[in-house]
């Protein structure tokens, strides 16, 4: 081949010489440090995650009673006897309070979020005071709403001084104990889902605000066509969230009423077939049902409403 300038190109021009390969010991180093990294996190949850389900799985095909060292294999006995007894599954009557309630619970924090991504006077105290009670210890809400709905607590005496008299048993009748259960869910989870939007709303750029607002957009507008869009993944996440922790509801009503006056819970029901009535297999077996009925609505609610990425750029 001859070279541009007429005369013959020699070898070292004709191609370009490939750098050096490193060396086998540095490159086998380099792609086994990210491994030494997830060694440690990756051995945490192989131990306490999935080993348990591992050992929840097995038991629920044996008649372990969790104090006994035999156990005999049942087969597929523990299901049976699940699907054969309605009164196992009427306690999920019992999540449609927690559904309603969540339903509720997602509005009000996409309200608050809406308002609160704007220029509001005192709108960081308003945070701070509608996160608040999302880190209090779920047994310290228990006991603390538990005085709150007795009879002549705390709702009785505000009642009272706004003039109003009643001698409802707010936790003595199914209905009023389950309304006042999800009650008090909607007040604890309410801050996390209004981080979750807030955060989803302040990442949508600002300049399609502005220019929303050059265009005599109102708030109702930009919440139409900028927020809502914009935040459609969050929402997804917030509906399984709230799906999943309305099936699996157990601290709160397992201490205000320990399942009793019909609030017993689908948990709060295994909890008792383990630990009071010695039947961890068939309580494993409850677990397991529980985790493949979130798994299942999870995939239902992923396929009615794809995760799709939105672009409003």
């Amino acid at each position: 081949m001859a070279h541009p300038t007429g005369r013959a190109a020699r070898p070292e021009e004709a191609a370009p010489t490939a750098p050096p390969r490193a060396p086998r010991g540095p490159r086998l180093r380099r792609g086994a440090t990210p491994w030494l990294f997830l060694a440690a996190p990756l051995l945490l949850l192989i131990v306490f995650t999935y080993a348990p389900v591992a050992n929840m799985v097995a038991y629920s095909f044996t008649d372990w009673d969790g104090v006994s060292p035999e156990l005999n294999y049942t087969g597929a006995g523990n299901y049976a006897e699940l699907l054969t007894r309605p009164a196992l599954f009427e306690v999920f009557f019992v999540s449609g309070y927690y559904l309603a309630a969540s339903v509720f619970q997602i509005a009000l924090a996409l309200y608050f979020a809406t308002v609160l991504s704007f220029n509001v006077r005192f709108r960081n105290f308003f945070k701070g005071v509608l996160f608040f009670p999302y880190l209090i210890n779920g047994v310290a809400i228990g006991f603390v709403f538990l005085h709150f709905f007795q009879d002549g607590g705390t709702l009785d005496s505000v009642l009272r001084l706004l003039g109003v008299h009643t001698d409802r048993p707010w936790l003595g009748t199914p209905v009023s104990a389950n309304v006042s259960l999800a009650g008090v869910s909607v007040w604890r989870y309410l801050g996390l889902n209004f981080v979750l939007f807030l955060g989803a709303i302040q990442s949508v750029p600002g300049e399609l605000y502005e220019a929303a607002e050059l265009d005599g957009a109102n708030r109702r507008q930009q919440f139409r066509h900028i927020i809502a869009p914009g935040i459609r993944p969050v929402l997804s996440l917030s509906v399984i969230l709230s799906v999943s922790g309305s099936l699996s509801a157990f601290e709160v009503p397992f201490i205000m009423t320990g399942g009793a006056t019909g609030t017993e819970t689908f948990v709060i029901q295994t909890v008792k077939l383990a630990f009071q009535f010695n039947k961890t297999g068939l309580a494993s077996a409850s677990a397991v049902v529980l985790l493949l009925i979130i798994l299942a609505v999870t995939w239902v609610q992923r396929r009615l409403v794809p995760d799709d990425r939105v672009d409003l750029v």
